[in-house]
Formats: structure tokens, C-alpha cells, sequence
């Protein structure tokens, strides 16, 4: 896949639409970027299965991973000045929501732009100025003056989804997106390059990509798709909290256009040491940028996927400025040497190399 394409593919993953449970448009995506290099198949809660052309049946399974899903809200109910009561989906520090540009999807299926609404400053007391905004004292105003206009007009009511509405950019002379949701999109976006990089390779290890769903509500897709596909080995793609903006140099882990992140530790997951030394090694064979990190937060489906029977699992980290809020930095060069690394180990991995991940001697 040429430079071009890289980009295109990004920007289509990050301006789809794809709060947990609500991921078709994301899935419909991946379906049809996949068509060429293998066969895919959905199941109902919208997960995405697609195994590699060529995979015989009889080899280790390798399963690669990204989630589909990015951090949103969904309407709870509506106030009787039709303003829309909202619950998150997945992790917002609440002072990130206020004022950000929104779209609901309708009973109908129609995208409806809104707002998350702020009172002016112009009414506020001098209490409000200096109060932390709480999500149960937010509302998100869609252009209704009542309930039963927001209802029966506009068709939204309980149980719809609601998406950060934000259109990706790309910076040719920085190499950067700006966008949302790279978490996990350019994890997305980085099975389709791998299984491209290896479209006339003959590997000797099966190969199934799952785009999964739901992980920003607790992993939920992956736990259904490791059990689906039944691996003996899982390499993760996600994209992780850059750290250089706010951590000292000596202990900044995950830095903008430093390569991917391989993770050693989150509250949730600890790598496979052997598998993920095989990585480093690689990495620094082949004279690819890295880094190493120990988390004290965060969670991904590395710990989903390696709860099922142990099997080795690593996580290949693309950072992202600002996760979990409306508006993220992605650098093109990450994402490039993370589907390298991800496309070079797969072609190393045999069955004898697998089983030494599993050694203790």
C-alpha cells in the first residue's frame, strides 16, 4: 500500500462513525478494505473475523487485533425543554465534553448535528464559574425548543448513539493527522496494511485479523472473538496515550513519532516477556524505532485475548495525542513502522518459534 492510500485509509477509519455497540459503519468499512486478502464474517454484536487467503487449517493460528469502537455518549432521556440527557461511553474526563460538536443518530438512522450545551457566562454566578462540570449536569441542545419536538420530529429518544463529529485532516509537510478517534482507528487501519504487506507471501502460521467491538466498555468484543478464533498466539494494535507532552523526557514512554509502543504493563496485562523480547530484538534488527512501557493505567484487548488459554500476546502501541477526547494528534510514521513490525514478525513466526514463547527453561 502506497503513501496515499496509508492516508486515505486513515482518514476514512477516524471520520467513521462508531460508539460501542453502534460500530456498523466501522465494520462496514473494514469489511470492504479487507475483501481483497481474505474471507470476513460478522456476528451480532458486530465483531469482524476475517481469515487470511491462504490459511490451511492445519498451522498455528496467529490472531491479529484492533477494536472498532471509539469513546462516545448515548441519549438517556429528554428534558422537557428537549435538550438531550446524555451517559458517556468509555472514559471522558468530564471537563473535555462541554461545547463539543456532536451528531445523534435518530430512530430513522439520520445523523442530527448538536452541541453539548453550556449555560452562557452571562448567567452564571460566581459559584458556577468555579465549579467542575459534571456529565449528569450537561445536556446536548440539537436546535429543539420541547421534548415532543425532539421526540417526534426529530426522531431521538432513549438508546440513541451519539459520535463526536469531527472531519480528519492530514498535514503533508509534518506527517500528521488530526482527527478523532485513532483510538483504535489506526489500529483499523493497520490490519488492512499488514494483510496487504503480505498478500503474496506464503507464510507458515494462519492468520485471522479481528476488528472488535465494545473494548471501551470493558474489552467486551475481544473476549468473544479470541474464543471464536481459538489462538496459539495474539499480536494487539491500539492506539495508546502519548505521554511526551506532559512527562519529563527520562520517563516519557510513548512518544509522537517515535515508533510504535510496545507495552509491557497495564492495570489489566502484562506481555508475554519472551514474545515481546522477540519484538524488541526485531525491531532493533530490522532498525525500527520503539519504545518500552510500564503503565500504571489503561487497559486494551491484549488482556482479553491472553486470558483465553495464555497465549503469548504482545500489544504493538500507535500513540495518539489527547485519547478519549473529541480532537487527537496521530503521526503517519507510527503507523507505518507498527504495521512494519507487525507485518515482519508475522513472516518470522513458525511453529517451533511460537512454543519457545511458552518455555521456561
Amino acid at each position: 500500500m502506497d503513501k496515499q492510500q496509508q492516508i486515505e485509509l486513515v482518514k476514512q477509519f477516524s471520520d467513521a462513525y462508531g460508539v460501542p455497540g453502534f460500530e456498523q459503519d466501522v465494520i462496514k468499512l473494514y469489511r470492504d478494505q479487507m475483501a481483497p486478502y481474505g474471507t470476513t464474517t460478522i456476528d451480532g454484536m458486530f465483531n469482524a473475523l476475517t481469515a487470511r487467503h491462504g490459511n490451511t487449517g492445519d498451522r498455528p493460528v496467529v490472531q491479529m487485533d484492533a477494536h472498532a469502537d471509539e469513546v462516545g455518549l448515548m441519549v438517556q432521556a429528554i428534558r422537557p425543554s428537549g435538550l438531550i440527557k446524555f451517559v458517556t461511553l468509555g472514559g471522558w474526563v468530564p471537563t473535555n465534553v462541554p461545547a463539543m460538536r456532536v451528531v445523534v443518530r435518530n430512530k430513522r438512522g439520520e445523523y442530527i448535528p448538536g452541541v453539548v450545551a453550556t449555560k452562557p457566562p452571562h448567567f452564571m454566578t460566581a459559584a458556577e464559574r468555579n465549579q467542575v462540570p459534571t456529565i449528569a449536569g450537561m445536556s446536548i441542545d440539537v436546535g429543539s425548543v420541547s421534548s415532543e419536538e425532539t421526540i417526534n420530529d426529530f426522531a431521538i429518544d432513549t438508546g440513541c448513539p451519539i459520535f463526536p463529529d469531527v472531519q480528519c485532516s492530514y498535514d503533508d509537510q509534518h506527517g500528521m493527522f488530526f482527527g478523532k478517534a485513532f483510538d483504535d482507528r489506526v489500529g483499523a487501519a493497520a490490519l488492512i496494511d499488514t494483510f496487504d504487506n503480505l498478500k503474496d507471501d506464503q507464510l507458515k502460521v494462519d492468520v485471522v485479523a479481528g476488528l472488535s467491538t465494545q473494548e471501551e466498555v470493558g474489552l467486551r468484543g475481544a473476549y468473544v472473538t479470541a474464543r471464536k478464533v481459538d489462538p496459539d498466539l495474539a499480536i494487539v494494535y491500539e492506539g495508546v496515550p502519548a505521554d511526551d507532552t506532559f512527562e519529563p523526557d527520562w520517563l516519557s514512554q510513548t512518544r509522537m513519532k517515535g515508533g510504535p509502543m510496545l507495552r509491557d504493563l497495564d492495570t489489566t496485562y502484562i506481555a508475554n516477556p519472551n514474545f515481546q523480547q522477540f519484538a524488541a530484538d526485531l525491531a532493533d534488527e530490522l532498525h525500527l524505532p520503539y519504545t518500552r512501557a510500564v503503565r500504571t493505567g489503561g487497559g486494551q484487548n491484549g488482556a482479553a485475548i491472553g486470558y483465553w488459554k495464555g497465549v503469548p500476546t504482545i500489544v504493538v502501541g500507535i500513540p495518539v495525542r489527547y485519547e478519549h477526547t473529541a480532537y487527537n494528534f496521530t503521526a503517519l510514521s507510527d503507523f507505518q513502522v507498527s504495521s512494519q513490525l507487525g507485518t515482519e514478525i508475522l513472516r518470522r513466526l513458525d511453529k517451533e518459534t511460537i512454543e519457545s514463547f511458552n518455555r521456561v527453561d
